[in-house]
Order: structure tokens, then C-alpha cells, then sequence
């Protein structure tokens, strides 16, 4: 052998070719196929609610594929976004990091709007910008709601391809982008999710031999609220739960055009949302179940999601998954099983949890912060919560605590019960922890703060 071999992929790739080329069995020629990186599919969905789908307890929301994605891969139980709110959560996704750490969070303004002029500052590295450096195919398809201007656009963010509307649909104008051009303005809501899905298959198929990653950030359950001709009117939820039924689907039909093309065992989709449920928009928001709050609160109703992973032949069928994770560790977890370095420049939030997916070990994260805007309010490490200070919801006024508050999450998950004073050993643990973080922040301009 004129060259060693360096990789496992080295070895299969060898076994491979020497197989085709002396007419070996089928066994050993499909070597080739466990020996191409994995392509990845991340579906976000908007302002879905923790008890919003049938596999996490909903009783007239109806979610078959859903349902059928828990049943064949992993349901994660506790697993949180980085943010109560959209534009830090999406951040926070695409680069491991927490938002205040790139600007993309702000005490004064939740979100960026379309009079803002800041984006997702160009230093920071996204998925689909180390994905590329292994030769993926990237794109992104949905809400980006990560700066509208050209320069902050996807296509400038790693992404090959892009297809969607820049920020949320309640905001005016609304026009549908294709790559940076506008072709559609206002855009026709109700028959989004479709175009999407027929846009997401096309790229899948487009892409079929070689690795990909497919960002897709739905639109809805959003509000306003929109679904086609073939979803109103169906669900026993109203026009939430239609809404709801359409984007699974979608998913249903990512999931079957992945097993058609002969890709299922190949690919990681990852589904949940970027935020809890918009409470306050009463039957046209979602439900957070027995978790208390909402979108725009710390509390866990406004931060832990329903979390779905689906890798036929990887991650074990039926595994329901207790511990921590969080959509921070998308970016290492994808990072490693593509052979990618993590960068070494920046502080990284998330953590691989290929191994807690395929169950062979416990998850790496003990610890999560829970951020409103700029201010850290809430700590959680292990089963304990420590609530420095509290929102109720999007628009109520923050309450400080001193002393913090104290919740055992696995026996409290509706953190009813506050026992600070029974576990002064806690809070001071989680005190020390707290300042320990702190020292990990430098100050960033706010990429919010800044206008056209």
C-alpha cells in the first residue's frame, strides 16, 4: 500500500473502489455509502408551543409524521433554545453561541425589524460557512430574520441557495426573496408552506449525491396565521392547529423524499422551535402545556421546546431523551460528524451530542443560562433553576429576586414551587457559577440598536 491510510472514511473509501473494481459483493461496493460525511437537515418551526405536537401530548392537534419521526428516532424532553424570542434564538443556533456574545440580542428592541440595519456580524461563523469548507451543499429555506439587508442576507452567510422571507411575517413589507431578489411582494401566506417544502425537496434532490445541509426555518405557527386550501378548516385546534398540521406535512414529506432517495441513513434532521408560544395572542398562539410562561419569558414555557432527532440505523427508535440539550449544540454536533475543526478563536456554547443521539453516553451539558435581551435571568444546572430575575411575558415588566428564586425542574417542571430558602448550598453553587460565566463576556456592539 503506497499511502496510509489516515480515517476510518480513508479505509471505506479504499474498500470501496476495490470492491467495484474486482466485482466483489453488493455488501462491500455500498461501503461507499457510510463512508460520505452525513448531511444534515435542521427543521425550526415558529412559536410552537412545548405541548403543541401529538407525540408531546396534544389531544386534537393532529401530527402523524411527527409522531412517526419520535417513533423512529429520539424524543428530547428537555431540551432548551438559547432565547425566549427569535432573531437571538436563530443566532444562537447557527453559530453555538449565545446571542450576546455577536451582538444579536438587545435590552431595548426583542428583534430586528425592517427598519433595522444590523445583521448577524460577518466575524461570526455559521454552520453552512464550515459545512462549505467540506464541500456541502447549503441552503436555507424560510424565515431568516438574521439582518434583510443584502450583506446580511443567507447567501452571505454560507448558504448557496435561499428562499423565504427575511424577518417575521407580521412585519410590512413582506417580500418573498429568492437568493437576494424579491419576487414577490406581498407575499402570499397562504400557500407558503407549500413553496417551501417543494423548494426544500428540490434542493434535496438537486444535492442527492453529495453531503448537504438544509437550514429550514418555517414561517408559522407564527402569527398571523395562514395555511393552503387543503389545510384550513381541518384541524379540531382551529386555524392554529391547521397551521400546525400543515408544517408536519412538510416534515412528512422531507422525511419520505430522504428515504426515497436512499439518503435516510445518512442524514440528521433535527426538528423543534425557536421560541415558546405567544400566549398572548390567546387561541391564535400555541401552548406550552404544563410549563409555565411563553415566548418572551424565561421561564421554561418561553425556552425548553419539543425536540425531535430522526437518523434511521443511528440514533436507536422510540429513545425518549431526559437530559439537557439545547440548539446550541447544533454547531458542534454537525461540526464533528462532518470532520469539521471547531474554531479555536471564539468562546463556544454548545457541546457534541452525536453520542447522547445515538445513546452511548450521557449528555455533556450539565448547564444552561437563560438570557432576555442583554441580562442573564435564570441559570439552570443539573435539575436546579435559579431565576435572578423574571418576566412573565413578551411585553410585562422584569421582576428582580433577592434572593433568586429556586426550582427543582424534574420534580418541578412547572416551576410552581420556589425552595431558595430549603438550599442556600445551591444558590450559592449556582451563584459562583453564575460569576464564573460572567467573566466569559466581553461587551459587543448590539447589532439590534442599529438603523437604516
Amino acid at each position: 500500500m503506497s499511502q496510509a491510510i489516515t480515517s476510518r472514511r480513508d479505509f471505506l473509501n479504499m474498500l470501496a473502489f476495490s470492491a467495484a473494481s474486482l466485482g466483489l459483493p453488493h455488501w462491500l461496493s455500498a461501503a461507499h455509502k457510510t463512508a460520505r460525511s452525513p448531511n444534515f437537515v435542521i427543521i425550526f418551526a415558529d412559536d410552537l408551543g412545548y405541548a403543541d405536537l401529538g407525540c408531546f401530548g396534544h389531544p386534537t392537534i393532529h401530527t402523524p409524521n411527527l409522531d412517526r419521526m419520535a417513533a423512529e428516532g429520539a424524543k428530547l424532553t428537555q431540551f432548551y433554545s438559547a432565547a425566549p424570542v427569535c432573531t437571538p434564538s436563530r443566532a444562537a443556533l447557527l453559530t453555538g453561541r449565545l446571542p450576546i456574545r455577536s451582538g444579536m440580542c438587545s435590552d431595548k428592541r426583542r428583534v430586528l425589524f425592517p427598519n433595522s440595519g444590523g445583521g448577524l456580524p460577518h466575524s461570526e461563523i455559521t454552520i453552512a460557512t464550515a459545512l462549505k469548507t467540506k464541500g456541502y451543499a447549503t441552503a436555507c429555506i424560510g424565515k431568516w430574520h438574521l439582518g434583510h439587508l443584502r450583506r446580511f442576507l443567507p447567501t452571505h452567510h454560507g448558504f448557496d441557495y435561499y428562499f423565504g422571507i427575511p424577518y417575521s411575517n407580521d412585519m410590512r413589507p413582506t417580500p418573498l426573496l429568492e437568493n437576494e431578489k424579491t419576487i414577490e411582494e406581498p407575499t402570499v401566506q397562504t400557500t407558503l408552506t407549500k413553496r417551501y417544502t417543494e423548494k426544500a425537496i428540490r434542493f434535496l434532490e438537486q444535492n442527492k449525491n453529495k453531503p448537504f445541509f438544509l437550514y429550514f426555518p418555517h414561517t408559522f405557527p407564527h402569527v398571523p396565521l395562514f395555511a393552503s386550501q387543503r389545510f384550513k378548516d381541518a384541524s379540531l385546534r382551529g386555524l392554529y392547529g391547521d397551521a400546525v398540521e400543515e408544517l408536519d406535512w412538510s416534515v412528512g414529506r422531507i422525511i419520505d423524499t430522504l428515504k426515497k432517495l436512499g439518503l435516510a441513513e445518512n442524514t440528521l434532521v433535527f426538528f423543534t422551535s425557536d421560541n415558546g408560544p405567544w400566549l398572548t395572542k390567546k387561541l391564535q398562539g400555541g401552548s406550552a402545556g404544563l410549563l409555565r410562561g411563553g415566548k418572551g419569558s424565561t421561564w421554561d414555557g418561553g425556552m425548553r421546546e419539543p425536540a425531535l432527532a430522526w437518523w434511521p440505523g443511528n440514533i436507536p427508535s422510540g429513545s425518549v431523551i431526559t437530559d439537557l440539550a439545547s440548539t446550541l449544540d447544533f454547531f458542534p454536533t454537525c461540526l464533528t460528524l462532518a470532520d469539521v475543526p471547531l474554531p479555536k478563536d471564539r468562546v463556544l456554547d454548545g457541546y457534541d451530542i452525536t453520542a447522547l443521539l445515538k445513546r452511548t453516553e450521557k449528555s455533556p451539558r450539565d448547564t444552561m443560562f437563560f438570557y432576555r435581551g442583554a441580562r442573564l435571568f435564570a441559570v439552570r444546572r443539573g435539575p436546579w433553576k435559579m431565576h435572578l430575575i423574571t418576566q412573565a411575558g413578551y411585553r410585562d415588566k422584569p421582576h428582580s429576586h433577592n434572593p433568586p428564586l429556586l426550582f427543582h425542574i424534574e420534580h418541578d417542571p412547572s416551576e410552581k414551587f420556589d425552595i431558595a430558602k430549603y438550599h442556600p448550598d445551591i444558590i450559592a453553587e449556582l451563584m459562583r457559577l453564575i460569576e464564573q460565566h460572567r467573566t466569559t463576556i466581553k461587551p459587543v456592539k448590539s447589532q439590534l440598536e442599529i438603523y437604516n
